[in-house]
């Protein structure tokens, strides 16, 4: 057997994923990036706990922190079958499938209400249905809002990037930020703490659930959070393995679902009050506190259309089909 196969397999002994923990027991692994405090990690543990009680030989066992696999490495594990749920910001898995950045698009979403609505709208099934493709299908959807964090001056409208470093997370955002003079530095959010302290970035996007779990508020000098105007909703749903989850017992399947259902709703309230609650954090710091007008959102959303739209419409197959589908999400 080749040398360099060797690794791999000893990885997929120890990513393979179902166990029998008992009689008839069965224990699934989620893995995520997020810390245990984050509202994500929070929505996995109320999964857990409402399955354990249901009492169906079926627990959860969560690897936080990416403790398992790394935080952009998740999907691949996921559709493989070495990992049995995550909690995943879906537009990492971008590389896999272009059509998942059109789930961190700036201006795209307007409101928790609004990306409650697109939850359950047609656009979403058709992602869902790039999912099942992939062997892996959605228990908890949810997106949370996000702003912008600077270690120097205020971020609130399209010149105060220019010539800055900025880690956005997305391709979209990433499209529209250079096309306002950004460099762009491409990372998830669990190593943006050492990047800005480091000097590497000077200025980030991310959801305000991570920008005070990984205490950005320690590097940073002025927060621009999600109000009522916010630019930046990315949606990070709870995933299982469709193969795993069809093998369950009937009485475990429902489990899952009655759990992920009130998680649901969990998430989207708790997610309201992330942006007001990170606000407060970065206030108590000392941060400088800026706030997005209309026009400084309309700015954004001007740069997007000509650069993130256009190049996901020219990029993507059916991209334009696609786009117009969450567009006419009122």
């Amino acid at each position: 057997m080749p040398r360099a196969v060797l690794p791999f397999l000893a990885l997929s002994a120890l990513a393979a994923t179902v166990t029998v923990t008992g009689a008839g027991a069965e224990e699934l692994r989620l893995s995520h990036q997020f810390a245990p405090g984050d509202l994500r990690h929070k929505v996995a543990q109320m999964v857990a706990d409402d399955v354990a009680a249901a009492d169906v030989d079926l627990t959860i066992k969560i690897f936080p922190s990416a403790s398992l696999f790394k935080a952009t490495e998740q999907y691949l594990p996921l559709t493989r079958g070495q990992l049995d749920m995550t909690v995943l910001p879906l537009s990492y898995a971008g590389g896999q499938h272009p059509e998942y950045n059109l789930t961190l698009m700036p201006g795209l979403i307007k409101s928790h209400d609004h990306a409650a609505r697109m939850n359950a709208s047609p656009f979403m099934g058709e992602i869902e249905t790039i999912l099942n493709d992939d062997d892996v299908m959605t228990l908890v959807h949810g997106y949370l809002a996000g702003g912008f964090a600077s270690t120097g001056a205020c971020i609130t409208k399209p010149e105060d990037v220019k010539g800055l470093t900025v880690r956005a997370a997305g391709k979209g955002f990433e499209e529209m930020l250079q096309a306002a003079g950004a460099s762009i530095s491409s990372m998830p959010s669990s190593e943006t703490y050492n990047a800005m302290q480091q000097n590497v970035l000077q200025a980030l996007n991310t959801s305000s659930s991570s920008f005070v779990s990984y205490r950005l508020q320690e590097q940073s000098k002025c927060y621009t959070p999600a109000g009522e105007i916010a630019l930046w909703f990315m949606y990070q749903p709870l995933l299982i393995n469709k193969t795993t989850f069809d093998g369950l017992e009937p009485a475990q399947q429902e489990a899952l679902k009655t759990a992920a259902a009130k998680a649901e709703a969990y998430y989207l309230e708790e997610a309201k009050k992330e942006d007001d609650a990170s606000k407060k954090v970065f206030e108590d710091a000392g941060v400088q506190i800026a706030a997005m007008t209309q026009a400084d959102f309309d700015a954004w959303k001007a740069l997007a259309q000509e650069s993130s739209y256009a190049h996901f419409v020219k990029d993507v197959p059916d991209g334009q089909k696609l786009l117009d589908m969450a567009l006419s999400v009122e």
